[in-house]
């Protein structure tokens, strides 16, 4: 059976960034009920415990919406609680998401109380660190808070990412460096590396910005990658950039397909039910949270789990569910995972990996299957080619 992750989504944030698409919603008067959210988030967690039992949980990630807006104090009794219910692997990882802007005028955010609370790896969402390129982006923090952010945060905890952005609304080559720049020099030892697109059901999908062109997005792409790998942090996600010892151990597991829980509003999880018979594979499963706070909570604490709804992914599509997470890793994946995480024989995907090969997009061999530098900048083109296996 594979790793076993745990996701806990947090769905407020200060306002809501008209980039971002994710379940977030801004901070209501009532401070988002945080008790009574904490209590559905257990109740939640019970809820799914047949779905894992017998299953420890090796990392933990706390995103959002952005966490910190909940105190230190709520962060450990929520953290407790999951203890309490699900097993956990000595020294996991606990990642938890965080903004700048999230502590109102506050000299300065509490990190060491979340690191008490049991948080060990922070993500700090900077996005940049230009005040004009922030205020385009609607972020609430200015860029020396960011920067006083980081700071702190990096005086605390032995393991931080830091999101930045580029392609942003006006920007240049040379500002994505400086942003970049910046970042490097304040000693995180992860980042992840965002090119801003318009999403779908946005505010900037209404009223889209005018970005920089796909020629200059490139070269900003290609110049970023190259500071990073000078400074010495190793892509080894499409997305993400790490000091050796930095990777982020949930994400891998997502990127691995390994098997994951989610819980809160709008949360997602992928769960692998082992086959009934020695001729049967595994059965995958895909659950997702409601996704309106108000509701998952009525519902939660009905105790009766109408929260979650349940869907099995076909055996036809999970060739590409793997490819579709797997292809991103710049190492590359085995072919034994495929079948482990599966259940298929790997023949099943021989036709479209040889494509892929011939187009330049993927290296194979026994030992492993390995997207090219082409295929990484060509990633979408390359999953497709694993739909309807």
């Amino acid at each position: 059976m594979s790793s076993l992750t745990l996701y806990i989504h947090l769905p407020w944030c200060v306002k809501k960034c008209p980039y971002c698409d994710f379940n977030s919603h801004a901070l209501p008067q009532d401070g988002g009920q945080p008790e009574r959210y904490l209590q559905a988030l257990l109740a939640d967690l019970e809820q799914a415990l047949p779905a894992v039992w017998g299953r420890s949980i090796s990392a933990v990630f706390i995103g959002g919406g952005t966490p910190n807006v909940f105190s230190p104090q709520w962060i450990d009794e929520l953290l407790a609680g999951c203890r309490a219910r699900l097993p956990w692997l000595a020294g996991i990882e606990v990642t938890m998401e965080a903004n700048p802007g999230a502590a109102g005028q506050a000299d300065q955010i509490d990190w060491k109380g979340y690191r008490q609370a049991g948080v060990n790896r922070l993500s700090v969402g900077v996005q940049s660190f230009h005040g004009p390129s922030l205020v385009a982006l609607g972020r609430v923090h200015t860029a020396e808070r960011a920067e006083q952010a980081v700071r702190q945060a990096v005086g605390v905890f032995d393991r931080v990412n830091l999101d930045l952005m580029y392609g942003l609304p006006g920007q240049s080559l040379g500002l994505a460096e400086q942003d970049l720049q910046m970042a490097l020099g304040l000693g995180v030892g992860h980042l992840s590396l965002y090119q801003l697109t318009i999403e779908p059901n946005t505010w900037f999908a209404h009223q889209p910005p005018v970005l920089p062109d796909d020629d200059l997005v490139f070269e900003m792409q290609q110049s970023l990658t190259a500071m990073l790998a000078r400074a010495g942090l190793d892509r080894y996600e499409v997305s993400a950039y790490a000091r050796p010892g930095q990777r982020c151990a949930h994400n891998l597991n997502y990127w691995q397909f390994g098997d994951y829980l989610g819980i809160g509003a709008g949360a997602h999880s992928k769960l692998t039910r082992p086959g009934l018979a020695d001729n049967q594979g595994p059965t995958v499963v895909r659950e997702n949270c409601v996704r309106r706070p108000q509701d998952y909570m009525d519902q939660a604490l009905a105790g009766q789990a109408a929260h979650r709804r349940q869907q099995l992914v076909a055996a036809q599509e999970l060739p590409f569910e793997f490819m579709l997470n797997a292809l991103r890793l710049v190492e590359g994946v085995p072919p034994s995972l495929f079948r482990e995480r599966t259940g298929l024989p790997i023949e099943t995907v021989l036709p479209a990996i040889g494509q892929a090969v011939q187009k330049g997009l993927l290296q194979a061999d026994v030992s492993c299957w390995r997207p090219t530098a082409r295929g990484l900048d060509f990633l979408n083109d390359l999953q497709a080619l694993f739909l309807h296996q």
